[in-house]
Parts: structure tokens; sequence; C-alpha cells
């Protein structure tokens, strides 16, 4: 931890964690409407008389939306570039929020929260993508996954909010209107950082390129500018006649592979079932609506703690390793989970074992998938067709997302939670498998040499 303190403070003199904790924010955007719908939906419920499908679609339409701006920011982010595609992230955030606060009825709801999903799926993309443009190899994990603790941070953040307005009048739209402060934050924090200098080289911008590379490194790092301005130009080059049909070309096919694997697993292992429906499943103990939300802020510090923990390892231990014993830890949460709901005795003996196995859970899936995913198609990408990818592997991710929010309650219902559990066990399995087979270690290297070394000379 003192050594990761350390390269923290010494990195670019300050520039660049101001740079990367500004472009987190985006991610505090994903976990804070993540997680605040958890406790708001119990309020939505009986305020608009939403039925069950109607409730699964206000939770989940926001991944709808954020496929289509995660879709739209692969154009953007190359055409205006990271930072001005993150601004206007943040203004549709702020627009998206109010609109929600003042919904009147279902539709109006949902037509906000699919706004609101535009501006998560483009900051969910992007964010990653300029922190790990700006990052020097040895501090990239650390950075990169500071887009991951703002998310988790923003669910912790939501659970607070969701408890402390859980008996104010106007309970569910002061949840959703508080959102207009991290989006408002967003995009005026963005029009104080530079342009990443992978972007200023593919704009042929080399010595504005050169300019930021110097604010961002530190005294010891800038012998080293004119070496990395060298290998970001030469990928650069290499990649500048790229199109979205090379991504199914040999030579980064396998790469976008390994990239949809991950985005798929991460969000097919269940996880949102526990954050959009922690308080739901507490409820199911007995809980009150109070009582279950309350509860939930202890999944929330959680999430947050063990994505520090994360944030610490990644370029120590490394990102396989965390990723295989993560997963392999919230398999068995999630068995257990399967088994609380099986046997009713246990339930009414233990009931606290639902929370206790929830924590387990989240506590694994921050270590390894959480942070490790968004990481990895940040580093496995050639320049060229980084954000086209990122771009698909975001897409991916939501898409999977959609599916598991938008189908948890019907599923429980059709297959029983126990058999619901189970299923995303089993996914979790053949996840950990994919992962021993296919993903490579990245730590401590270079995006190009990264990119070098996965795609080799295949033509």
């Amino acid at each position: 931890m003192t050594n990761f303190l350390s390269d923290m403070r010494s990195a670019g003199n300050g520039v660049l964690i101001r740079a990367a904790v500004v472009a987190a924010i985006g991610g505090l955007l994903f976990g804070y409407d993540t997680g605040v719908i958890s406790g708001a939906v119990l309020y939505i419920q009986k305020d608009l008389h939403a039925n069950a499908v109607e409730q699964e679609w206000i939770v989940s339409v926001l991944l709808l939306g954020a496929m289509v701006g995660a879709f739209g920011s692969g154009f953007l982010a190359d055409r205006i570039g990271r930072k001005w595609t993150k601004v206007i992230s943040g203004s549709l955030y702020v627009v998206g929020a109010i609109g929600c606060a003042f919904s009147v009825s279902v539709p109006m709801l949902i037509a906000f929260r699919a706004l609101l999903g535009l501006s998560v799926g483009s900051a969910s993309f992007v964010s990653p993508l300029y922190i790990s443009e700006v990052s020097p190899p040895r501090v990239r994990g650390g950075l990169v996954s500071f887009n991951q603790l703002a998310v988790t941070t923003g669910i912790l953040v939501s659970y607070l909010v969701d408890s402390a307005f859980a008996h104010v009048p106007g309970t569910w739209r002061w949840m959703l209107g508080i959102a207009v402060i991290p989006g408002a934050a967003l995009a005026i924090g963005m029009l104080t950082v530079p342009h990443t200098p992978r972007w200023l080289v593919q704009q042929d911008r080399d010595d504005e390129a050169r300019e930021v590379l110097e604010r961002l490194r530190s005294e010891d790092e800038e012998a080293d500018v004119d070496e990395e301005l060298g290998g970001i130009r030469e990928t650069a080059e290499a990649e500048a006649t790229s199109s979205w049909k090379d991504l199914l070309g040999k030579r980064v096919r396998p790469l976008l592979l390994v990239g949809l694997g991950l985005a798929l697993a991460q969000q097919f292992i269940g996880v949102n079932t526990v954050i959009y429906y922690a308080p739901t499943i507490l409820k199911q103990t007995g809980l009150s609506n109070s009582g279950s939300i309350a509860q939930t802020v202890f999944v929330g510090v959680t999430n947050v703690v063990f994505t520090i923990v994360a944030v610490l390892l990644l370029d120590r231990v490394g990102r396989r390793k965390l990723l295989l014993s993560g997963t392999a830890v919230a398999v068995v949460a999630l068995v257990g989970l399967a088994v609380f709901f099986l046997v009713p005795a246990i339930q009414q003996a233990v009931g606290i074992a639902a929370l206790l196995l929830l924590i387990l859970y989240i506590a694994a899936y921050a270590i390894g998938l959480g942070p490790v995913f968004w990481l990895m198609i940040s580093e496995i990408y050639p320049t060229g067709v980084k954000s086209k990818a990122m771009s698909v592997s975001t897409i991916a991710n939501w898409l999977s997302n959609f599916v598991v929010a938008g189908t948890f309650l019907t599923l429980s219902n059709a297959i029983t939670k126990q058999g619901t559990f189970f299923l995303y066990a089993g996914i979790g399995v053949a996840a950990f498998v994919f992962f021993l087979l296919k993903v490579p270690e990245t730590k401590g290297r270079s995006l190009e040499d990264v990119q070098r070394e996965l795609v080799g000379d295949r033509a």
C-alpha cells in the first residue's frame, strides 16, 4: 500500500491524479443510478401504482439507454475526443435526473430513465478509456480502477441517500433528483482536464500531445516522454486505416472475444440482482422497507472497501489472480444464497445469513470481475480500434445487464429464487474456466506492449 500511495503522490505532480479522479466521476454516475433505484422502486411501486412488469422496466430501461449511449460514444470519442464526450454525458445526466424527479407517471419516468441510460452508458465506456490513455504503466491498473471505486462509491452513496429519505415526503423523487449533483460535477470537471495524448496523436496534434504528457508525468518520467510519444505515434499510424470490420479480422478477433467473454460473465454471474434488488431480496426474509434498505448499506460499504483493496492490489498481484479468486468465492456465495432460500429452516434459524452471503458475494465481485473487466478492455485493444472494441464490449455488458435486471423477478417466480441463484452459480463456474484458459495478464506493461504481445504479427 505504501508503494502505491507513493506512486500516486509522485505521478504528474497531482495533475494525473486530478484528471483520473474527475474522469472517474463518470463511474459515480453509473454507480449512483444503479444503486438508487433499488430503494426508490419500493416507493415508486406504491406512488405510481407500478406492477411487476413496470417495475422491471423502470429498473432496466436505463440499461437499454446505456447500450445506445455506449455505441454512440464509440463514434464521439474518436470524433470530438474523450474529454468532450464526457462533458456531454454529464450534461445529459443532469437533464435526466431532473426529469425523473418530476415524473408524474410510469411512462414519463421510464422515458427519463432511458435518457439517464444514454449518459451512464457513455460514461461507463469513456471513463476507463480516458484514464487508461493518460496513465503510465506503473500505476495504470490502480488509476483505471478509480473508475470502479467511483462506481462502488456511487452505489454506497445511493444506498445512504435511500436510507436517509426513506421517511421524507417525496421519498423516491429526492432519491432520484439528487443525482443532479454528480452529473454537474462531471460536466464542469471535464472542462478542466486535458485531452488524452493518444487521441491528440490520432488527430496529428503531436505538439499538444507532448505538452500533455509533460504535464501528466512526474519529473522521473519526463525523460521517457519522447519514447512514450514515439510508441503512441507508431501504434496510431499502424491503426490509422482501421474500420469496424477490422474487429472481426484475425488480428483483433481473439482480443474482442476476451473482452466479450469478460463483459457477459460480469453480468450473467448475477451481480446486479444484488445491486438492483438487494432490498427486495432482504425484504423477503421478513424485513420492512426501511429495514431492508438499512441493511443494504452494509452491502454498499463492503463493495467500496473491497474495491479499495482491488485498487491497491491490481498493480502488485496482477489482474488474473484477482479475477480467478474473486470469481471462485462469488460462486460459493451464490450457492450459499441458493441453499438459504431452498431450506426454510435456515431462513428461520439464521435470518441474517442472507445479508452475510450477499456481503461475501459483493466482496468477491469487488476484487475480481468488478474492476478487472473495465481495466482489461482498456488495455488489450489496439489504439486504432480501441474505442470501437471497447464500445462493443460495453454494449455487450449493458445488454447482459439488461437481461439479468429485466428477468430476475420473473425468473424467480418461474424457477424459484434458489433456482435462479443456482443458475448464476453455474454461469460463474463456466466463467472461471473461460478466464483460466483465455484471459491474459497485462500488469505493468505499456498499452503498446500489451497489444504487440497479444496480437503478435497476425495478418
